[in-house]
């Protein structure tokens, strides 16, 4: 597969429904727009209409943004999800293809409109930024020595979505975004990651305009880490949010999926179901319980984004 990668609209004038590893991915709701390609390989964002006039409103949207759910399956099709105001997924469209060996698929919004511009992704060791409908852009080498990236939003202060990557010694590293695409300097966040099976955030968890995180430990117990705003030091002490979080496979934040400016959590377990945890803005007690928002399936992705 080539390096370079671009984001075509075109490629995808009409639209595929889901069928094979997707059929029991369904739930209600309509809409999607175009996100990753590289030769060979393409992809499409989804639309988040009626984002716009609810996003606005709320103090916390500076910082959590309102992004459709993507999965990946084994042959590397994208299928997207737009978010519905109830915090359910729209019916699931065929937004890509030719993702089979990218790793680390994050969506990052760069111009701070509150939705994502496009995605960071890893290949070969080289980390790409693909605008949606734009070639990506090779950003450098050397990414192998991490095994987790992903952008938890705007944790460093500044205007666009940041980037967060640990290395294989558990030390967490900070990538500011400029603002186009490209990233600053590494800065070190600290040690002791390693001991976290899942890190995820997109956004404001606690209602303090600060773009927060989970992490879960090997004992299925999930900790809070509270946003600051500061790139030297983006994150205080960790606080338990419960136990029992062993039960799902896969955690993720794409920020806010029902329209109230707090970030919200899905989950995927054993079966392949889907649940919501709905963000409260409340460092306390950040979640609400849980909900169903698919009811088997999602197995079938080997990463969402």
């Amino acid at each position: 597969m080539a390096n370079s990668s671009g984001l075509n609209r075109a490629g995808f004038a009409s639209r595929v429904t889901v069928a094979a590893v997707t059929a029991a991915l369904v739930a209600t709701g309509t809409s999607a727009a175009v996100a990753a390609e590289t030769p060979g390989a393409s992809a499409k964002s989804v639309d988040t209409a009626p984002r716009a006039s609810t996003f606005a409103a709320n103090t916390a949207a500076a910082v959590t943004p309102i992004n459709a759910l993507y999965g990946v399956n084994n042959s590397g099709d994208i299928y997207g999800y737009a978010p519905t105001d109830n915090g359910g997924l729209s019916a699931a469209e065929k937004t890509g293809y030719g993702f089979q060996y990218k790793k680390y698929v994050t969506q990052t919004d760069v111009n701070s409109d509150g939705e994502s511009d496009g995605v960071w992704f890893v290949e070969n060791n080289r980390l790409y930024y693909g605008a949606w409908s734009q070639n990506s852009r090779d950003l450098g080498g050397g990414w192998g020595v991490y095994n987790r990236v992903f952008s938890p939003a705007n944790a460093g202060g500044a205007a666009s979505d940041d980037l967060l990557a640990r290395d294989a010694s558990g030390v967490l590293w900070l990538y500011l975004g400029k603002g186009d695409g490209t990233l600053a300097p590494r800065v070190r966040v600290g040690g002791g990651w390693g001991g976290y099976n899942q890190i995820t955030g997109k956004g404001d968890l606690t209602g303090d305009g600060k773009a927060d995180i989970v992490a879960r430990d090997g004992s299925g117990v999930l900790w809070l880490y509270k946003g600051t705003g500061n790139y030297k030091a983006p994150y205080s002490g960790r606080t338990k949010i419960g136990g029992g979080w062993n039960a799902y496979n896969y955690l993720l934040s794409v920020g806010d999926l029902n329209y109230d400016g707090h970030a919200d959590l899905v989950a995927r377990d054993g079966a392949g179901a889907l649940w919501l945890y709905k963000g409260t803005g409340n460092a306390s007690a950040p979640y609400q319980a849980k909900v169903k928002i698919g009811t088997g399936g999602w197995n079938g992705f080997r990463l969402m984004f």
